[in-house]
């Protein structure tokens, strides 16, 4: 009797230990310091996880009926709470599930997980408060509604919409967990966000890649349809396939996956069609190697390598990632030259990731630059502007392309919680030929652009000198502007935006060096990276005469050359909005015309 007695203490003492919270739906129970398993009841439409960036992050297997529907890493909170994100229990609703969470102690880092502040706080919801709660949130910059965003990925136009998928982690405002986040747009400037359109598989996360419309079913998935090629990454990388019969709604996997693998660390597909050899190409990054490999199918499924280039050529540091490959006109002629885009991080002109190009010609098969190897050109001349690539089928021609503005260096740092990383506007690029006979990339903000103007403020033509001009920007645009300058400048003129806190970006035109430099050293929250304030300098072609217009969005500044000789793009975080715009010179220098236009929220 008494040993039945004993038996009985010891089980429900075990039961009591196992079973720590319970909550509508959910039941908690603890397995030790590596495992805690949650039941859930699906009742509502969410699961609200709260997270601490600090954390460690924990794997969590979702099973059904036993079986593992998904897979998630998640930092949740330990002593505090940052932040909370969403898991979607939509089509589990009046099913059980159970989420097995592995805690990853070790024998240098045992803790007891029962007092993690998450068990409280974790709930199901019928609603998430997605409102934005950010101070630096651009306006007119694409963002994700929450959690984390990367590299622009798969981006195609069809029937007069922009699809834009990104590297996009659902569960923190830090990397991790890749999936293919969704948005559309009719304008390039207002974006529809959408649900997950490519999710983590058995082969692993959705890292970058590209997606074409295959208009004459060379692949079999019908007239129309959109083939998605990106890495799956898990222990190695290999490329997959996806194809969509809605038009990039929803994608399903090819049974066939992977199509492409290798023994090196490839990555970051680029997929374009090759009108002069009459198939596909597939553009991959061997990122360790410095270089680009060279694919041909004629059926999106079945790859061929034909060739690579790049070791040896342009800047070699860190790896070589998220490569594009078009032929691109040469302004003021009937000539064209193919364009290898290849990013890289670190190795930037200014530390951290970048995105470098190479201008020569492409048969299909091989890559040969016109310039020497020793010859970097730079896509963008600031700290904040990686992974471009360009949309597929875009209309009338044109060659517009988009890039993550932010730099690896910092990303995960940057004074943002609810989402971390914007992506620059849409630029159209040409060619143009420098003065020693090169090729350059001519880039100029997308003509949509324009529509984003509101109410305009002329200051008209003005002499400036040694002595400090000041002008008043608009003070209902809420630090929303496009700033236009049209300048003569004989030796150097300062361009400074201020606020009445003392954060101030100073921009400089040298004409006797021809360059153009921002100098974010005192722009307000620089603290966050040791790495974040810098100067940035770009060569201009111009000798006296200069035209530039300017972007000013919540956290970033894009500089624009008049004639889209240069571009600069730095994130700024000052205190409050910039009111003032000032101009002093060494020398004599004249403003022919300056105009702000306050940008529409």
């Amino acid at each position: 009797m008494r040993k039945n007695l004993i038996l009985t203490f010891l089980m429900a003492t075990a039961f009591c230990c196992s079973v720590f919270a319970q909550q509508d739906g959910l039941q908690i129970n603890y397995l030790g310091t590596n495992n805690t398993i949650l039941k859930v009841d699906a009742k509502h439409q969410f699961l609200l996880m709260p997270i601490e960036e600090q954390a460690p992050e924990t794997h969590i297997n979702v099973l059904l009926d036993g079986n593992i529907d998904q897979q998630i890493n998640v930092r949740l909170a330990q002593s505090k709470i940052d932040y909370y994100v969403p898991f979607d229990l939509k089509k589990y609703n009046g099913k059980k599930i159970v989420m097995d969470i592995s805690t990853g102690n070790d024998r240098t880092n045992v803790r007891d997980p029962r007092e993690d502040v998450c068990w409280k706080a974790i709930k199901q919801s019928d609603a998430f408060d997605s409102i934005n709660v950010e101070k630096y949130r651009p306006a007119f910059h694409h963002t994700p509604v929450y959690g984390w965003m990367n590299d622009p990925n798969g981006m195609f136009y069809k029937d007069g919409v922009y699809h834009l998928y990104f590297q996009h982690n659902p569960y923190a405002s830090v990397w991790g967990n890749m999936n293919w986040g969704h948005s559309t747009s009719r304008d390039l400037i207002h974006w529809q966000h959408l649900p997950v359109a490519i999710a983590p598989d058995g082969l692993g996360a959705i890292f970058s890649g590209s997606a074409v419309v295959d208009k004459d079913n060379t692949a079999g998935f019908g007239r129309n349809a959109i083939v998605a090629i990106y890495t799956s990454a898990s222990t190695t990388q290999r490329q997959s396939l996806s194809y969509s019969a809605d038009g990039g709604m929803t994608f399903t996997k090819y049974e066939g996956n992977p199509i492409i693998m290798s023994d090196k660390e490839c990555r970051d597909d680029k997929v374009i069609w090759n009108a002069q050899t009459g198939k596909w190409n597939l553009i991959m990054a061997d990122a360790l190697e410095h270089q680009d490999w060279f694919y041909s199918s004629s059926d999106l499924k079945h790859w061929t390598k034909e060739g690579s280039f790049g070791q040896g050529y342009g800047a070699q540091g860190g790896v070589w990632e998220c490569p594009d490959l078009m032929q691109l006109p040469v302004r003021g002629t009937n000539e064209k030259k193919w364009v290898l885009i290849v990013n890289l991080n670190p190795g930037g002109l200014f530390g951290g990731s970048a995105t470098q190009y190479f201008v020569g010609d492409f048969d299909g098969k091989q890559f040969k630059c016109d310039s020497q190897p020793n010859v970097t050109k730079w896509m963008d001349y600031g700290k904040d502007h990686y992974a471009t690539v360009s949309w597929s089928n875009a209309p009338e021609g044109r060659h517009t392309v988009i890039a993550w503005m932010s730099n690896w260096q910092y990303a995960n740092a940057v004074p943002t919680k609810q989402f971390r990383s914007a992506n620059s506007l849409p630029r159209d690029i040409e060619l143009f030929k420098g003065d020693d006979g090169e090729y350059y990339i001519c880039t100029t903000p997308s003509p949509e652009l324009v529509a984003l103007r509101g109410k305009e403020k002329k200051y008209g033509a003005f002499d400036i000198n040694e002595k400090t001009i000041s002008k008043k920007l608009p003070t209902d645009a809420n630090g929303l502007y496009e700033l236009f300058i049209d300048l003569d400048n004989v030796n150097t003129t300062d361009i400074t935006l201020s606020n009445e806190g003392g954060d101030k970006v100073v921009m400089t035109y040298n004409a006797v060096k021809h360059t153009f430099s921002m100098d974010r050293r005192k722009s307000g929250i620089v603290d966050f990276s040791s790495d974040f304030p810098c100067v940035t300098t770009a060569p201009t072609s111009a000798n006296h005469h200069q035209t530039l217009r300017l972007f000013i969005d919540r956290c970033s500044i894009e500089a624009f050359d008049g004639d889209g000789r240069f571009v600069m793009t730095n994130l700024v975080f000052p205190h409050s909005p910039f009111t003032t715009v000032s101009l002093c010179a060494s020398g004599k220098a004249k403003v022919y015309d300056m105009k702000v236009w306050n940008i529409k929220d």
